[in-house]
């Protein structure tokens, strides 16, 4: 049963893959909740099965047992086309590599997620969510003249644009300077705030788990 201020529920998660030495669990048994405009880190040793977890949670992987249910949704209940308009419309995302398409403008880039969804004023929100974070005045630039802090800025710009009730980070300081990295945080908790989404975060950063209310520790894709 769904508890009224819970955003997403895991029960059970589990993932198995295939390998050559046979079936190998990712995670095992998984099961927490998150209340809403929560935020939460999600950290443990590479291989740990985060960026897995993370991936279930956003209903990018399915998992071969168990359940999430995201803001109401049994994710088990879409089919994947289902899945993409449901997090077209609900999750936003910022990755480690940026993830922009090189041949757009940062402008492009921000907006695409929204005309893909049918907004009205794409281009007035685009412009909106990169003077927020700073890049006004770079909004023709395409991705590789943009820094890697500023591409990661549009990224965030990106992620929050479309409205999302929960944003998924994954790793979102892991290709940028210790200074760089600190900028692109507080940006990304203070527009979390400004939002009021629920942030889930996946990091090796110490100071950026440090940030969130719970952290959630993973060992052989285990919860601790």
């Amino acid at each position: 049963m769904q508890v009224d201020n819970v955003i997403i529920q895991a029960e059970q998660l589990t993932k198995v893959v295939p390998s050559p030495e046979g079936p190998l669990t990712i995670l095992d048994d998984i099961s927490f909740s998150i209340k809403r405009s929560e935020t939460l880190a999600v950290v443990g040793v590479s291989g740990s099965g985060k960026s897995t977890l993370l991936g279930l949670l956003a209903g990018l992987d399915t998992p071969t047992k168990g359940r999430v249910i995201l803001d109401g949704t049994d994710l088990n209940t879409l089919d994947e086309d289902g899945r993409a308009r449901f997090r077209g419309h609900r999750i936003g995302f910022v990755f480690q590599s940026f993830h922009l398409l090189p041949s757009l403008t940062a402008l492009e880039n921000v907006m695409l997620p929204l005309e893909l969804n049918g907004h009205r004023s794409p281009a007035v929100v685009a412009r909106e969510e990169l003077a927020r974070v700073g890049l006004a005045e770079r909004l023709g630039h395409y991705p590789s003249q943009l820094s890697g802090g500023e591409q990661q800025r549009v990224a965030i710009a990106r992620a929050f644009a479309a409205r999302p009730r929960i944003l998924f980070a994954d790793e979102p300081t892991g290709n940028l300077d210790r200074k760089t990295g600190a900028h692109v945080g507080e940006l990304l908790f203070s527009l979390k705030e400004e939002h009021g989404v629920t942030l889930v975060l996946v990091t090796h950063d110490e100071d950026l788990a440090g940030q969130c209310q719970r952290r959630l520790t993973l060992e052989g894709g285990r919860l601790l």
